[in-house]
């Protein structure tokens, strides 16, 4: 690491301080994640890295200005999940995130669970894949919006069960939704349902990462049961693409080393996630596989923007 800091160093990197867009209020998990990781650049590379939060168009606002932005590292992007989806749902967007941008370093991998209220009587995935087949277009799967990643993984599955189930995007908390029975199933994200599942009022049959969550490890993944789905949360830090490949390789280095940080690991965990540390290369090659794959289920399930 201390190598590729003197790469960057003889590149006057940074000589001032470094904005870290992010398309969503304050707040967020992915917010806290990126504000965690900021600190830690900041302290590294004795320069400020400042979170900058620009909400709009379902984050599609501060990835846009990132693309535009000069390629000096001064400028990057909290790449997250929803930018994987927003590829393929909006089509006519002014970037491309798998040729515009240079994929720096991952941060968090945040596991959706799918829950159940326990009133509808399944107690496992395969449980609740026979109710869907005995009970053709009438369970009813909630998501906490349309074109969410909720949503996107809800279809997923769909797809590969087999089954035909009603989408019902929800603007309260999905657990709300669970808790009355206006919905029998979801995908939520962990860290919103994680007091519910944990008191009984919920069950959790799955996650959504290839591994088990350490805040549930006893709950399967669901490609127990369906190999290679993956549907997690997730962010990470983009840069703009003719980045000095130097600058990315510095950048990726003290990230991981922040990822490796018990601290911050631990802090991850709290948020109901997993830190991601990943070199550029894997990180670009996940990032164009969540496109492909989101690709195929938007254009299968026919989602449109909200």
């Amino acid at each position: 690491m201390s190598a590729l800091s003197r790469r960057a160093c003889a590149l006057d990197y940074p000589t001032r301080p470094v904005r870290v867009l992010v398309g969503f209020a304050p707040g967020g998990t992915a917010d806290i994640a990126a504000r965690l990781i900021g600190q830690s650049l900041s302290e590294h590379f004795g320069q400020q890295f400042v979170i900058e939060n620009r909400p709009g168009a379902s984050s599609n606002v501060a990835t846009e200005a990132v693309a535009r932005a000069a390629p000096d590292g001064y400028a990057l992007l909290d790449v997250t999940a929803t930018n994987g989806v927003n590829a393929s749902l909006y089509a006519n967007l002014p970037f491309s995130l798998t040729r515009d941008f240079a994929m720096v370093a991952g941060i968090a991998q945040m596991p959706l669970v799918l829950e159940v209220a326990p009133s509808l009587g399944v107690a496992s995935v395969e449980e609740l894949v026979a109710y869907a087949k005995a009970n053709p277009g009438k369970l009813t799967m909630g998501s906490f919006g349309t074109d969410s990643t909720s949503h996107v993984a809800g279809e997923l599955f769909k797809m590969n069960a087999g089954i035909d189930a009603v989408h019902v995007p929800y603007a309260a908390p999905l657990i709300t939704a669970l808790l009355s029975n206006e919905v029998q199933a979801g995908f939520d994200n962990l860290t919103s349902s994680i007091g519910t599942i944990k008191s009984g009022q919920l069950r959790a049959l799955a996650v959504t990462t290839r591994t088990r969550s350490p805040a549930l490890p006893d709950v399967p993944t669901l490609s127990e049961f369906q190999p290679g789905f993956e549907a997690s949360g997730w962010n990470g830090i983009a840069a703009p693409k003719a980045t000095p490949p130097a600058i990315v390789e510095a950048l990726n280095a003290s990230i991981n080393a922040a990822l490796a940080d018990p601290k911050n690991a631990s802090r991850i965990v709290e948020l109901g996630g997993s830190a991601f540390s990943v070199t550029p290369g894997d990180f670009d090659k996940f990032v164009a596989d969540e496109v492909a794959k989101w690709e195929r289920v938007v254009k299968a399930a026919n989602i449109k923007p909200e």
